[in-house]
């Protein structure tokens, strides 16, 4: 009886132990979970509080974006404006699947096809989302084809306003002003105008959030969080209309008139900087843009094209010499016809020899070695910083994208004279036409250099405007060498290369340049290419504009001066026509 009693007591408490084991591991592991449970509410709820709020915010609420309206741009147009980029208003067709009962889904998928041309089955996979409210069909749907579909009273199909660049002039000012295009993701402003300004004609798109139903439906007693949109500025060029017109036209006809590749044609306000036509050829429409096969065609050539220019930078050699006092209009010197320096010898056009001149017919003559003598004169160093100070080598600052430096880098060795001479005819260094117009610009106003300017205005949102103040960068020559300069521009244009581009009446002077093109890959010059260039301005004893002629590789004549300088002499005679320009001068002892 004691064994049995013993072997109880010890069987007892061996159980007891066994279940207090086993309660602690339960009560061990319920412990773990409830660490486990406390741990993650504590990471949720406070550390990662923002994250699950704004995912339970999202999945409550609906979110619309207010769309701002783009800035629109516009040119001057005389006393009233023109607008050149405006925002067009179309429609967008979407369906809503919860409207349309489950009887009608494959009639209604069929007509909606029909109606908006897309593939039926896309639309029936869109109304297979039974309870969604908003499903996009198609953009830019006009308001006459809406209306036509609005009659066929298609269950579950609806419209909402939208808007679209668009541009009324066509391919006016193409270059200009860019357009506005898909990046795959947005729309926006890509080249020209559209592209610089772009983040101040967008604007900033507003916001409106709502509670939803379960269905995802508005609710429509909740309250509405609005974030005020913001339009875009509106910018007003100074360009004008009739001006850039009719600068395209002669363009154009020039083109076909020489069989040229193409060209382009500046025409500034020497004494405030402002541009009043930049054009160029071939154009292309900005609202069919999607169109183009050759993204080439989309280069503003005016501003990102650089070329070795020619006998047009000899002015510029020249106004150096007569601003450094080392030479004037009547100085005098001896042309043996070539110079020669290290192992090259440079000659002037068609070998010519032209024995004494003076300054004034080195210009007439366009004698290479003539300017050579200018630019020895007044050393490489200051030649260098002069041509800097002129603003070659580096970007104008005008608003507009991509615009080239040119390249003036084989200046950079002050002790290798080649470079120099060739540099002072136009040769060996790259400049734009916006660069050529910029200095030719300063040979006109008294020698300053005027930051070339293209926004007349800006209007913003708020009402409020600012108007953009012409910009003198610095003063590069004296008032008397450009005084000088443009006397002896006069003189070419009457008794040098540059008689076509004369205007019977007015004072006009300028100078041609024909240069050659370099090969690419490959050291010299390409015999089957050439570049007409006229710069000049007028009238000479009151400059109103500038005017940069560039006809690219003309098949049917060779020099410039009969290709970019007529071109030159119809814009500037356009252009004094059309501000009522009086004529100083007796037309009949013009003739003379």
């Amino acid at each position: 009886m004691k064994n049995k009693k013993y072997t109880t007591t010890k069987n007892s408490a061996k159980n007891d132990r066994v279940l207090w084991s086993r309660t602690s591991i339960i009560f061990l592991i319920l412990g773990c979970i409830f660490l486990v449970i406390i741990t993650r509410l504590v990471l949720v709820q406070v550390f990662d509080y923002e994250k699950y709020s704004s995912l339970a915010f999202r999945q409550h609420t609906v979110e619309k974006n207010i769309t701002s309206f783009r800035g629109e741009i516009f040119l001057k147009n005389k006393e009233e404006v023109y607008p050149l980029g405006v925002n067009r208003e179309y429609f967008m067709a979407y369906v809503s699947p919860r409207d349309i009962s489950d009887d009608h889904i494959a009639a209604a998928a069929h007509q909606i096809a029909q109606e908006l041309q897309l593939d039926e089955g896309i639309i029936l996979q869109k109304l297979a989302k039974r309870h969604d409210i908003h499903e996009e069909l198609k953009h830019k749907i006009t308001r006459e084809e809406k209306e036509k579909i609005e009659q066929k009273n298609i269950e579950g199909l609806y419209f909402l306003p939208e808007y679209f660049r668009f541009y009324p002039g066509g391919s006016l000012a193409s270059h200009v002003i860019g357009f506005v295009g898909s990046d795959g993701e947005s729309y926006r402003g890509r080249y020209g105008i559209e592209a610089f300004f772009d983040e101040e004609l967008r604007g900033s798109d507003g916001k409106v959030i709502q509670e939803r139903d379960a269905r995802g439906g508005w609710l429509a007693n909740t309250d509405r969080i609005v974030s005020e949109k913001k339009d875009g500025t509106d910018l007003y060029l100074t360009i004008d209309y009739t001006v850039q017109y009719e600068v395209e036209r002669i363009l154009k006809s020039s083109i076909e008139e020489f069989d040229a590749e193409g060209g382009s044609i500046i025409v500034m306000e020497p004494k405030t900087g402002k541009i009043l036509a930049i054009a160029n050829d071939p154009m292309f429409t900005p609202n069919n843009y999607n169109e183009v096969e050759d993204v080439a065609v989309f280069r503003n050539h005016a501003i990102s094209d650089e070329y070795e220019c020619g006998s047009v930078f000899k002015p510029i050699t020249m106004a150096m010499g007569l601003d450094d006092g080392k030479v004037n209009k009547d100085t005098t010197y001896v042309d043996t016809g070539a110079v020669k320096v290290a192992e090259y010898t440079i000659k002037n056009s068609e070998d010519k020899v032209y024995g004494l001149r003076t300054m004034t017919q080195v210009l007439e003559d366009s004698i290479n070695t003539g300017v050579i003598h200018v630019e020895r004169l007044i050393g490489n160093k200051k030649f260098k910083d002069y041509a800097e100070r002129f603003g070659f080598g580096t970007v104008t600052g005008i608003e507009l994208p991509a615009e080239a430096n040119g390249n003036v880098s084989n200046l950079a060795h002050v002790k290798r004279d080649v470079e120099y001479y060739t540099a002072s005819f136009g040769q060996g260094i790259t400049v734009t036409p916006l660069q050529l117009a910029s200095a030719y610009s300063a040979l006109a106003n008294g020698g300053f250099v005027m930051r070339p300017q293209i926004i007349e205005k800006k209007s913003y949102a708020d009402g409020s405007q600012k108007i953009i103040e012409p910009y003198p960068v610095h003063r590069v020559i004296s008032e008397e060498a450009s005084k000088q300069i443009g006397e002896m521009l006069r003189s070419v244009v009457v008794n040098g290369h540059g008689k076509r581009a004369d205007v019977p009446g007015y004072l006009i002077g300028g100078k041609t340049g024909t240069a050659q093109v370099a090969k690419t890959g490959e050291k010299g010059y390409d015999d089957s290419q050439t570049i007409g260039t006229f710069a000049g301005y007028g009238p000479i004893n009151d400059p109103r504009f500038v005017i940069v002629v560039r006809i690219d590789n003309p098949k049917k004549v060779i020099w410039a001066e009969s290709s970019a300088a007529p071109t030159f002499g119809r814009v500037m005679k356009y252009l004094l026509d059309f501000y009522n320009i009086p004529p100083t001068e007796s037309i009949i002892s013009e003739k003379k």
